[in-house]
């Protein structure tokens, strides 16, 4: 994936596979229809958790659209160059002239073994947008180096590194780097949800 992934074309060949209108897919992923035609086209880039919202009306995860061919690798051992790349393209709105990128790398085969450890870097200011993530399953995650605000519910932190975060994924959530540093999580989640 070294040229720019086209989020657009993508989403358009999966709809279209789908047999879905683009009203259709909006109405099942409960977003409005103009988003669906604004992502397709690339006159937005959508957030992390908008995109997720899309595919889930797709029933589609975040792995499977980003790279549907991949065959990850059967461990129990993997090196750096090993792991999957989910999200490396995918960018949220700059804030504060931050360059907003998120990347998740996962550890082998998350569906195989009902269980996906991340490695995630935050660039400066990134965040996973505001609409919250919420789907079902457990997450935790370990803060290795910088900071990193967790919002779950009402409850907002910011977190450093040595520090670290568990909950139900029900209940909406949202991650962001507020520092022009990146920062770095391990994170697993249990059932695998990207």
């Amino acid at each position: 994936m070294d040229e720019k992934f086209d989020i657009g074309a993508r989403l358009n060949a999966m709809r279209v596979a789908a047999g879905l209108s683009q009203r259709q897919l909006a109405e099942r992923a409960g977003v409005p229809h103009a988003q669906i035609s604004n992502v397709e086209t690339n006159k937005v880039s959508p957030s992390v958790s908008t995109l997720r919202k899309i595919l889930n009306g797709l029933g589609v995860g975040m792995g499977d659209f980003f790279e549907p061919e991949r065959s990850p690798p059967k461990g129990p051992f993997f090196s750096a160059h090993e792991l999957v790349d989910l999200t490396s393209k995918v960018a949220t709105s700059p804030i504060a002239g931050g360059d907003g990128k998120l990347i998740f790398r996962q550890i082998g085969d998350a569906r195989a073994h009902n269980l996906q450890i991340l490695h995630e870097i935050y660039g400066p200011h990134a965040d996973t947008g505001e609409t919250r993530l919420q789907h079902a399953s457990s997450e935790g995650g370990y803060v290795v180096e910088g900071e990193l605000e967790v919002t779950v519910g009402d409850d907002v932190r910011v977190l450093k590194a040595g520090e670290a975060y568990l909950f139900d994924s029900r209940v909406p959530h949202r991650f962001r780097n507020l520092s022009d540093r990146q920062t770095i999580v391990i994170s697993a989640c249990s059932p695998p949800y990207l």
